[in-house]
Parts: structure tokens; sequence; C-alpha cells
């Protein structure tokens, strides 16, 4: 298609939203893209449906079909309604939860969703402010309830917001749920379809009679209360970055036995704007920066924040040298995760039928760790709807430790099956406080992970392709990699190739063709070297980019080797990056 046909195309497209179904804002957006000299604007609002994926909706917000708006919203409810009805038909009344974050237009969504809801006959249970991610996915198992919403764009920069649907398990919804509702909400062909109108006798407002079982719960992952009485004044500074873990986070950290929480008073404000950052996500140093500083200014001994709807964890640790060290998120699990299994152990706790679970793309390390406690590990793909998976079909055979992803991400908890920074970083406070008991602060507990179970090095590149030729873009890389795989990265030769697109596994030294055992097949690629490392790359789900993630492996010769490590790892990395073409 030439741009003048896909301008003519999107015009049409455009041109139904000037009707009289769409409100007065909308159609004078829709006219001022009509209007403008460039069609950019108009034709990233317009040249295609905002998709429902398999994790919901994601998108820049305004007006147009490409576009997050209370008509893509709503077409999106109303097709799940359709879904919940035919798949519940049996339940004398189906109900949902309905949650949201701090974002622009978040609490405006969510009420629609609620009122799309109880148009159709279905309860709503819809919190009566911002909140967690972690206590919707809660909160749907705590009510019993069918479904759930959640409002919300994650870290994403503050133009986007997002919807992500969840099952009765409180789980973000695979397969056979997935097709289905994508199925019924693809059916939405007008706006005429969607019932708008709510119906106020089937919504209820929830808050602190969830928010109180809930944190009562996390309270009960607690190993080392002990730990916590003897150090309970760690300094610990902790920012939400404007976002929905304010209230819920320092609660928690509290009702653990912490008494020297130290906030960021500028990021406790709540905003959609996101005002002191560019990017709210606690994996990017800018965003750290303002509670690393309140770190230096009083001397703190950690230092942690959460993402704007409280299901990521960054961490900042401080070095022998005093400085502060921000950690990636493959160290926060195998932190955490070597934390559960050791205490576990040394609780008497460990019977043979415990498991922990991480994603293909986080560090291999955590599989030492986990093999050389006894404990089985599972892998999944990337997204915590497949560590809910996991969980799910292992639920009253085996005991969950824990799970997590290199995204910062990590789950202590079968009662939620969504990551939880709520859990995430009460935990991380208690492994701090007992490690202290051990003599050891913090950094000295992750270089003695590394001694005994082997040093790694990760990094993740992401490369951003905005708009229509960027989606292109990315679709051609892949298909590169996959006719042209490397041979060789960082000076070692590629010896294994994983394509889960056909569930492939090719030795490439003899030319063995293996098939993985997987529940479905993804979009991802990784290759395996003679020297361990390892790169696995896939189109992001929620983001316009391609990410890359590098993982280099090497042996400390003692604590004092750390720093050389790291720049031996760093030097790698670089090589393979090199290689790569990125």
């Amino acid at each position: 298609m030439d741009n003048q046909e896909l301008i003519k195309e999107v015009t049409a497209r455009a041109q139904v939203w000037l009707g009289d179904a769409y409100d007065a804002d909308t159609r004078a957006e829709v006219r001022r893209m009509l209007d403008a000299e460039d069609p950019t604007e108009l034709i990233d609002s317009f040249y295609r449906d905002l998709e429902f994926g398999t994790g919901g909706l994601r998108g820049i917000m305004g007006a147009g079909t490409n576009r997050m708006n209370i008509y893509t919203v709503g077409a999106a409810t109303q097709g799940l309604a359709n879904y919940l009805k035919e798949a519940f038909k049996d339940l004398p009344e189906i109900s949902v939860v309905v949650g949201h974050d701090v974002r622009n237009n978040s609490r405006k969504f969510a009420e629609i969703v609620a009122d799309i809801f109880s148009a159709n006959g279905i309860k709503a249970y819809l919190f009566d402010s911002f909140r967690p991610t972690p206590e919707l996915s809660y909160a749907i198992r705590h009510l019993g309830c069918q479904s759930g919403v959640n409002i919300t764009a994650s870290h994403n920069p503050k133009e986007y917001n997002g919807y992500k649907a969840y099952w009765s398990d409180g789980a973000q919804i695979i397969a056979p749920h997935d097709t289905n509702i994508i199925d019924h909400v693809n059916r939405i062909s007008s706006v005429s379809e969607i019932k708008f109108q709510g119906n106020p006798d089937k919504i209820q407002i929830i808050g602190r009679d969830i928010d109180e079982p809930y944190l009562e719960a996390i309270k009960g992952l607690s190993l080392s209360p002990e730990s916590i009485k003897r150090h309970h004044d760690l300094k610990i500074v902790y920012t939400p970055i404007h976002g929905t873990g304010v209230n819920l986070i320092p609660e928690s950290l509290a009702n653990y036995g912490f008494t020297n929480i130290i906030h960021v008073p500028e990021q406790d404000v709540t905003s959609g704007d996101f005002p002191t950052v560019d990017s709210p996500n606690p994996e990017n140093p800018p965003a750290m920066a303002m509670a690393i500083a309140k770190a230096k200014e009083v001397g703190a001994d950690l230092v942690m924040a959460s993402d704007p709807d409280a299901d990521r964890i960054g961490c900042v640790l401080r070095d022998s040298k005093g400085e502060y060290q921000l950690i990636n998120g493959n160290q926060i699990v195998m932190i955490l995760l070597n934390y559960l299994m050791t205490r576990n152990g040394e609780l008497g706790r460990i019977t043979g039928k415990e498991y922990i679970v991480k994603t293909i793309v986080t560090t291999e390390t955590i599989k030492s760790i986990a093999d050389k406690n006894n404990i089985k590990m599972f892998d999944c793909y990337t997204g915590f709807k497949w560590i809910a998976s996991v969980i799910r079909d292992n639920e009253g055979t085996m005991r969950y430790l824990g799970g997590g992803e290199e995204s910062y991400g990590f789950l202590a908890e079968d009662f939620a099956r969504d990551k939880d920074a709520v859990s995430a970083i009460s935990l991380m406070a208690e492994a701090a406080a007992w490690a202290k008991d051990k003599n050891m602060d913090f950094m000295q507990m992750l270089q003695d992970i590394y001694l005994k179970y082997g040093y790694s090095h990760e990094e993740g590149i992401s490369v951003v392709r905005k708009g229509k030729t960027g989606a292109e873009e990315i679709v051609k890389m892949m298909k590169d990699f996959r006719a042209n795989p490397p041979k060789q990265l960082g000076g070692s030769p590629v010896v294994i190739v994983k394509d889960y697109a056909d569930l492939n596994l090719t030795d490439t030294r003899t030319g063995k063709v293996e098939k993985m055992d997987m529940p479905v097949t993804s979009n991802v690629l990784q290759f395996f070297t003679e020297d361990n490392s390892k790169v696995s790359v896939r189109p992001s789900g929620t983001e316009p980019k391609i990410k890359f993630y590098v993982e280099v492996h090497d042996t400390m010769t003692g604590a004092d080797d750390y720093e050389a490590a790291n720049a031996r790892a760093a030097a790698k990395i670089d090589a393979i990056k090199k290689d790569l073409g990125i």
C-alpha cells in the first residue's frame, strides 16, 4: 500500500469518528488531525485497531482506533463481558474486580469499565481509588470473582495507558480464554454495541476491606521476624515514583517491623504526569536519582522503589566504598530466591516438594542455586501469566517458594498471581536484616551468591522503533535473525539455537533438531554459546521495541574480584552487542 492509499484509508476510518456516536471532544480531536498538514498523527492514530492481545490493551492515549480512549476501552470491556456471560452462563451472578493506577484518565476508564460490566448484568467491585496491580489479583481470588480488569500502563511513559484482563484465578488470561476473548472483542463492530449506561445497583465500592487482609497475607510471608527485631531501624529509602505504592508499601514495611522508612517527599505526590522523572521506570537510573540523593543525605542501608502500578521493584545497594549501585532485575530475583530457598532450608521447611519459577530470559545462575539446594526450578515464557500458570499446574502437589523475571518483577506468594512489589520490597528489607545477622551487608551477600554459585552478568538492550514503519522494521529484524543466526558471539561459537516460534532446538555442532516442551509457541529466539553466554531476542508485547537479553558467565576468585569480574563481563557484552549489530 503506497502512502496515498494509506492516507485515503485512514481518512475514511477517521471520518467515522466524526459521527454523532462519538462525544464532542473526540470529534474535535479527530477533526484537528484530519485538517493537519502533516498526516503522521492521523496515520498513527487510525492505521490499525489497537490490538486486544493476550495481555489486554496498551497504547498512547487519544482519539483513534489505535489509541487508548473510552471507545477502545469500551469495546474491550463489552467483548470481555460477552465472553464472561458465555463462559459462566450457569452462575446465578458473575462478578469482576475493577482497579486502576494513578495515570491520567485511569479513574475515568475504570469507572467506564465498571459501568459497562454492570450494564451487562455483571457485578463490578470497583476500588475507591488507585491500588497496586497485585492487589487487584488478590481481590479477584479473595472475593471469588470470575474476572478482573486493571487500568494501567505499568512503567510506560505518561502518554500511555493500558487495560489488563484477569481470569478467576487472579492471573492474566492465557489459552483458551485469551483467544476466545480476543474473538469476542473483535466482533464489536460499532460503538452502538457498547453498553455505556451503568447500573449503580451492580457496582460495589471496595477499599480498606481488601487492603487489610491483603497486607495481613503479605505479613504472613515473613521468615525472619527475629532478625527484623534486631535490625528494625535499618535505614530504608523508599519511593513510589508518584505511583500506587505510596500508601501500602510503607504500611507493609511497618507491619513487618521496620521503623526507619525514609521517604522522598516530592515523589510521594501521586500524579499521572510523573513530574520529577522523564520515565517512571525504576530500572532506569534517572528514575532512582532522587532516592539515591536522599540515601546519600541520610546514609541509608538500602534504597527501593516501585513503578507506578507497584508490581515492579527497583533496588539500590551500598557497596564497600559507600557508593550506591543500582542492581538489575536478574540480581533482584536471584537475591530474593536465594533468600527464600536458604531461609526455608535453615527453618527445616524443605521437604523435596518445593519449587521456584523463572522466565527463559532470566539468569541461569538461579538454576545453579536451585540445583544445589535440591529445589525444582521451572522455566517459562516472559510474563507473570506464565509463572501463574506453573503455580496453577502445581497447586496442591508442590509448594511454591517464589518466582521472578529479569524485568524487575517478583512474586513471593500464591494468594496473588501477578508480580508484586508490595511483598517483594517487604521481603527484600527482611533479607537485608537477615544478612546483617550474618555480619554481611547486602553487597557482600550478593558477592557471596556469586562465589557459591558462579558469577553472571546480564544486560538488557531495547531497540525502539515507533509507529507503523517501526513495527515493520521489528518484524524484519526477527526474520533476519531467523534466516541468518549468528555463528559466534563475543568470540565463542554459537552451539545451540532455540526458536520458540516453532519450538525447535537446534544443535549447530551436529545439526540435530529437538522439539522443546512449552505450552504454546512464542516469537522468541535464543542463542547459547560454547562458553555459556546466552542471548535472547524478542519483540516487546507492550511497547514499540525489540528486546535483547545478554548474559555472560565467569568465575570470581574472591570478593575482591567482583569489580574486575564486572569489567570483564562488560567487555564481553560489548563484543556480543557488536556481533549482533546493536
